[in-house]
């Protein structure tokens, strides 16, 4: 029985992993970062890279290690109830309602706006723009099995040609020093922390519990069948994946910081990344920028959509087909994807701060659950504290206007008061460790009790 993959299959399986996971966030955001840093960039970048890069890897693994079928089992630990709506809400939000929308908002505010001197028809060649783009994730969505062969040999290699343009000129030939450029506000003090959280916008810790099965079945397609060995496999593969990332990560981030030395902090990392290639290839880099946002979207879209249709078809079984759930999600993310941008980032971050605690720490219990046999008191108190500090988080970053004046300073005194680390967005943490505590002793109080009945 086959149990290792050959070095050009992991290699592979590792490129389609990263074609999954980067998409539209992954270019706009550490560029904007690398910006906004300037000098403190490296704090920044390792920051980002936790959430960015670790937590997601983290996230491939405890799938792979795990021998869970998705993550709809492997929350379901937490308990079913939570396993459905945890499961229902990540899928949607990486989905239809914010990633797959931002995939197409990106490629068009990147790609094609910079180009129209005219608002009138920006407003409705973005309904155009977004059409196609979602008839070709449709078209590519509709056949899931070649999604390594789309992604992984087609997709990604061209993506990253066009990519390795933009980044090579910059770094062979700089705009100036990153150590010379006054880091903003947010950036002087707290850099790292800072980065933790932009490392959220990538929303790939997310992606990673609805990639890490595909990831699975693609490595069963090509011949593993023990689970030990598919684990191994997944990991590995997920390496691969994540260290290309890393890579482009942190070129990315030093492009936008010596682009300050030229240009001032732009309104997103859309616009910065316009600047630096007009700066390297002037009109031709339009072209370039938008093959490069166009690919890395599309492939990233393509990813979601197949991982959000297979996910409703297993959880809802009596529901529509496979493709009947695809054309569903790309209607929405559709009409989602025509607000705009800006307006998509906005509404969000707040569901970000709310899920990406949960999601850390599922994963981390799930990682370590052989430490303690699994026991779901350890899942659900672990959970339930972190979910009641991530609503204050979620709450704090809620677009201005719809939370009270009033009642927004309250709950920022509340959790001030009561939530350490809750100024720098980690208030969760030390609650999720109280939780874990709590889970831990009552699992050896009862394991006490049952050893004494024996």
């Amino acid at each position: 029985m086959k149990k290792k993959l050959r070095f050009s299959e992991t290699l592979t399986v590792g490129c389609m992993l990263f074609g999954l996971f980067f998409g539209a966030g992954n270019l706009i955001f550490p560029v904007y970062m690398g910006q906004q840093a300037g000098a403190n960039l490296w704090s920044a970048a390792i920051g980002f890279l936790i959430t960015g890069v670790g937590i997601p890897l983290l996230g491939v693994a405890a799938l792979g290690m795990s021998r869970s079928s998705g993550l709809l089992e492997m929350s379901g630990k937490v308990g079913k109830k939570y396993g459905m709506c945890f499961t229902c809400l990540l899928y949607l939000t990486i989905g239809p309602f914010f990633a797959i929308p931002r995939c197409a908002s990106t490629s068009f505010s990147v790609g094609i706006r910079p180009m129209l001197q005219n608002e009138a028809t920006a407003r409705w060649l973005i309904w155009v723009f977004s059409f196609l783009f979602f008839v070709a994730v449709l078209w590519f969505s509709f056949r899931p099995g070649n999604i390594l062969t789309w992604v992984g040999k087609i997709l990604t290699p061209l993506f990253l040609i066009f990519l390795a343009l933009v980044v090579i000129a910059a770094l062979v030939s700089p705009m100036g020093t990153a150590s010379s450029v006054q880091p903003e506000p947010a950036y002087q003090q707290h850099a790292l922390f800072k980065g933790i959280l932009e490392g959220y916008n990538t929303m790939d810790a997310l992606a990673s519990l609805a990639f890490g099965i595909v990831v699975v079945n693609t490595i069963r397609g090509l011949g593993i069948e023990e689970p030990a060995a598919i684990a191994g496999n997944t990991v590995r593969a997920g390496v691969w994946g994540c260290v290309i990332m890393a890579v482009i990560y942190v070129a990315l981030t030093l492009i936008g910081a010596q682009s300050r030395a030229v240009y001032p902090v732009c309104a997103d990392g859309g616009e910065a990344l316009y600047y630096i290639a007009l700066h390297y290839f002037h009109r031709t880099g339009t072209i370039i920028l938008a093959a490069i946002v166009t690919l890395a979207c599309l492939k990233t879209a393509v990813g979601l959509i197949t991982s959000c249709g297979e996910m409703f078809t297993e959880m809802f079984p009596k529901g529509p087909r496979y493709k009947q759930w695809v054309v569903i999600f790309c209607l929405i993310s559709f009409l989602i994807a025509t607000m705009g941008l800006s307006t998509i980032i906005s509404y969000s971050i707040p569901v970000l701060m709310l899920l990406y605690p949960l999601s850390v720490t599922l994963i981390l219990l799930a990682l370590c659950g052989k430490l303690f046999g699994n026991d779901r008191r350890v899942y659900a108190w672990t959970t339930g504290f972190t979910l009641i500090a991530a609503l204050f988080d979620f709450l704090k970053s809620l677009p201005a206007g719809i939370i009270p004046a009033a009642a927004l300073e309250h709950i920022l005194h509340i959790g001030k008061t009561l939530l350490p680390f809750f100024e720098i967005g980690l208030g969760w943490v030390c609650p999720a460790v109280i939780g874990l505590v709590i889970g831990l002793i009552l699992r050896c109080a009862n394991r006490s009790k049952e050893a004494a009945k024996a």
